[in-house]
């Protein structure tokens, strides 16, 4: 019979095998942006691609909806919610993964930026090594990763029926994919820097969840 020790284990595995295959995921976008891959004809022809006109209103919702990928504003509200999450169950547990997350995050994708130094296609150039900060994309990242993580407490600590389960998923499904359109609409990314944004961020995510439900706690839902 398993036990509670050996579930968690199987999990954990399961986990950690998800997190790598996102991570390789990383890894080839990555070589591809290095090498100057097939991946990168697709990055120019996507950012080549005429965008209509929009009105005033429509760009100034577009760049409202591309704020939702912002590491500052998706830093603050993880932070104030896990904050709170932690206060009322009486555990650091929340407040300890969303600083995890948050931290993880800017390391690694500002470590990669600054190694690669990829520029923007709005300056219609691509260049690596020439300073710039486009790869991977940290809006496409904070928004997997932070509303993933923010998702991930409220279902763990508040709402356990599936069907809750489901809908925040889809809720943070739906603002990352909204971000990644923005920003290729807008040319704030080349689609490789989204793509390799949204493969670490997930890596990142099922990482962190691994290890919450690995690692139990009292004051913890099990």
């Amino acid at each position: 019979m398993m036990t509670q020790v050996d579930l968690r284990r199987q999990q954990m595995g399961r986990a950690l095998r998800w997190s790598a295959l996102l991570f390789f995921g990383y890894l080839l976008v990555t070589q591809q942006v290095m090498a100057n891959g097939p991946l990168i004809r697709v990055d120019a022809a996507i950012s080549r691609a005429k965008r209509p006109d929009v009105s005033p209103f429509i760009d100034f919702l577009l760049r409202k909806i591309d704020n939702l990928g912002l590491r500052g504003l998706t830093a603050t509200i993880l932070i104030i919610a896990a904050l709170l999450i932690s206060r009322h169950f009486k555990s650091w547990r929340p407040l300890n993964l969303a600083i995890l997350a948050v931290l993880s995050l800017n390391f690694v994708v500002g470590v990669s930026k600054l190694a690669i130094g990829r520029t923007k296609p709005r300056l219609n150039v691509d260049l690596i090594h020439a300073g710039g900060l486009s790869y991977p994309s940290g809006h496409a990242s904070n928004a997997v990763l932070s509303w993933g993580i923010l998702a991930y407490l409220i279902y763990r600590y508040t709402h356990r029926e599936v069907f809750h389960g489901r809908m925040l998923a889809i809720i943070v499904a739906t603002i990352t994919l909204s971000v990644v359109a923005v920003s290729l609409f807008r040319s704030t990314h080349w689609f490789s820097d989204l793509l390799g944004g949204l493969f670490i961020g997930g890596s990142l995510l099922v990482l962190i969840i691994a290890i919450d439900r690995f690692v139990p706690s009292e004051r913890q839902p099990s």
